[in-house]
């Protein structure tokens, strides 16, 4: 069957564009740079990372130090606040004991409950508990209530841990000493004793030893808890601090050169709009 004049048209410009199209796809992905760059764009080759910019590094080197010097600082501060939250938990675990030794006392006094050698026990294990959390509370293999473990690089003979907080380089310029107290040095084996139950006159004495060692840790757990918050603040406020160290930064740095893909994009954008209206 014969074509018509109208169907051989047809098929000659049908077959025309496709041996155009075919020469220019030969032409732009057979050793074409545009091609090489369609393909690139194409396959999703990870982009290259620009080299680093002598100008941006020289004229944004010492805020970037500033920054990176007071960030140290802050997690040291927020180190610092670990440790006396650390010997806070520690000292009112003991409060808690002694009121729990303080407890059988009373109810030996009250006759609510019978002396004998199984109280005097009960008794002493509690002390034991609190030479034992005494001994045990570390940070980091600093010992923070033992005064025998003092006396290092870490911890001074008076319970002093220093904390580097400015941006001095030399650490004996700056900074500050977080204090901690010996606890070991409480006779608590000698005064403390489950013997001392067995008649009224020395079950008052440790009742009244009980009530100043209570008292006392109480205060010292509150001076730990308001100390770790401030340095908790005074962390916070550094991290402030650098980051707007960083934010300067990035505002002193000179615009970057953009991409292919970011060139793409923001014609594209241009053409078909975006989500937000960044005209009006």
């Amino acid at each position: 069957m014969a074509l018509t004049d109208l169907e051989r048209l047809f098929v000659y410009t049908t077959a025309n564009q496709i041996w155009q199209q075919d020469l220019l796809m030969n032409a732009y992905f057979q050793g074409s740079s545009v091609g090489a760059n369609l393909r690139e764009m194409v396959l999703g080759r990870p982009a290259v990372k620009p080299l680093t910019n002598p100008y941006d590094q020289a004229i944004t080197g010492r805020l970037r130090a500033d920054s990176a010097t007071i960030r140290q600082a802050s997690r040291n501060v927020s180190e610092a606040s670990s440790m006396v939250g650390i010997a806070a938990e520690a000292v009112g675990t003991i409060k808690t004991t002694l009121e729990e030794m303080e407890e059988i006392a009373k109810q030996v006094k009250e006759g609510d409950l019978t002396y004998s050698a199984s109280v005097a026990d009960e008794y002493n294990a509690l002390r034991d508990k609190i030479i034992g959390i005494v001994e045990s509370t570390l940070y980091n293999g600093i010992a923070l209530l033992d005064s025998g473990e003092w006396g290092t690089e870490q911890i001074d003979s008076n319970g002093n841990v220093h904390i580097q907080s400015t941006l001095s380089a030399d650490p004996n310029l700056g900074g500050f000493d977080v204090t901690f107290r010996a606890l070991d040095t409480i006779p608590w084996s000698t005064q403390l004793s489950g013997t001392d139950l067995a008649n009224a006159g020395t079950l008052q004495t440790q009742l009244d030893r009980l009530s100043v060692y209570i008292g006392d840790m109480t205060t010292q757990e509150e001076l730990y808890a308001q100390r770790q918050d401030g340095l908790v603040s005074q962390a916070v406020s550094l991290e402030s601090q650098a980051d707007l160290l960083d934010q300067a930064v990035e505002a002193r740095r000179q615009e970057p050169t953009l991409s292919l893909e970011e060139i793409l994009v923001r014609l594209l954008l241009r053409d078909t709009g975006t989500l937000m209206d960044e005209i009006s």
